[in-house]
């Protein structure tokens, strides 16, 4: 068994597409609309599946924003620099929440991110072609 993907709910599809392509480097997979049920899908990032997982970014048409919960915690991309990956997030105009830095009362340096719609990224810094590899 493997992951296959995480879905989320997002309420403008383009401006979800343009962030996770645009700031986080990720590649729009496919998309696909379902006009008699009125939603529409957009799978993106850093390869396809089976080898990478993905996130499908579900939108509901006419629904604006969801109530996040706090069940779901964030989704997490192993980057070789977390440092230089925040600072080419924010220069794309993504939203830095936790700057870069060791992890409380660790070594893992880490950041975190929210896109559009309130979701939370933690970058993790990687060895080059370690597993977990996102963000370049």
């Amino acid at each position: 068994m493997r992951i296959l993907h995480t879905m989320l709910r997002v309420g403008n599809f383009q401006r979800s597409i343009d962030f996770y392509t645009q700031v986080l480097g990720m590649k729009l997979l496919r998309t696909s609309e379902n006009p008699e049920y009125k939603y529409s899908l957009a799978f993106v990032g850093y390869g396809n599946n089976p080898d990478h997982a993905e996130i499908e970014l579900t939108y509901n048409w006419g629904t604006e924003s969801y109530e996040l919960g706090t069940a779901y915690g964030h989704i997490a991309l192993g980057v070789p620099d977390v440092y230089a990956a925040c600072e080419k997030i924010k220069a794309a105009g993504g939203n830095v929440t936790r700057e870069a830095g060791p992890v409380k009362g660790g070594t893992t340096v880490i950041a975190f991110v929210t896109d559009p719609d309130g979701y939370k990224i933690e970058l993790i810094q990687r060895a080059e072609g370690a597993a977990g590899g996102g963000l370049r």
